[in-house]
């Protein structure tokens, strides 16, 4: 891994790692052999779903079990996952085996996923509990602190989906409208057609899917649901 990179993923993380073999072996995917991330991945989440349980459990006191059991799902769920690994670029600095690298394995939301939760694990390896809840629920901040109890369980493409059908209107149409970067860094800019809309909702993201979801939102709003 490029030292740049390196440094600056651990300033984003907000923890600089005292053994950095660690960090390697985190962002470490199982195509480059038998030393990868698997092991941590696996403490990760269980640490993952414990911190957010107990941040939920605190910030709504009069919340249900299922209630809570849905905000957690939303919270943890790999898309989730993957949108914070991009918002810390690790992407560039995954470790990857030859294969899975030209298949475009460090944009997957599947691998972005599991290295967050490796890097969990690993943080709570070298440093226990308390510091790496203060790293999980600083990445959350601003999750958490949006979070409702009335938040939709469905995303926006699902969301959008189901009103056009409601109304017996044809179904969004997402297109690609541009594709900028390098390969290891492109950002997506798609275009949401809506036949009840006069023009399209145009968003930007560094995955062709989170672009998709953005426009759909922005969708929804001008249609005012």
């Amino acid at each position: 891994m490029n030292d740049i990179l390196f440094e600056r993923l651990q300033r984003r993380l907000g923890y600089a790692f005292e053994d950095s073999e660690r960090l390697r072996l985190a962002l470490s995917h199982r195509s480059v052999g038998a030393h990868n991330n698997e092991r941590l991945e696996f403490l990760g989440d269980s640490i993952l779903n414990f911190i957010i349980a107990q941040a939920l459990f605190d910030k709504f006191p009069a919340a249900r079990e299922g209630q809570l059991s849905r905000l957690r799902s939303q919270m943890v769920k790999g898309e989730t996952l993957a949108e914070i690994a991009r918002e810390f670029e690790i992407g560039p600095c995954l470790l990857l085996g030859e294969g899975e690298m030209k298949s475009g394995g460090q944009r997957r939301d599947s691998i972005l996923a599991d290295a967050v939760e490796a890097i969990i694990g690993a943080i709570y390896v070298e440093a226990g509990m308390q510091t790496c809840r203060e790293r999980v629920l600083d990445w959350y901040q601003t999750r958490l602190a949006t979070l409702s109890l009335d938040t939709p369980a469905k995303d926006a493409k699902t969301r959008l989906q189901e009103y056009m059908q409601s109304r017996q209107q044809p179904l969004p149409d997402y297109r690609v409208a541009e594709v900028d970067g390098e390969a290891h860094a492109q950002v997506f800019t798609v275009e949401c057609h809506v036949s009840l809309l006069d023009t399209p909702e145009r968003a930007r993201a560094s995955s062709r899917r989170v672009a998709e979801k953005k426009s759909a939102a922005q969708a929804l709003k001008r249609l005012g649901v």
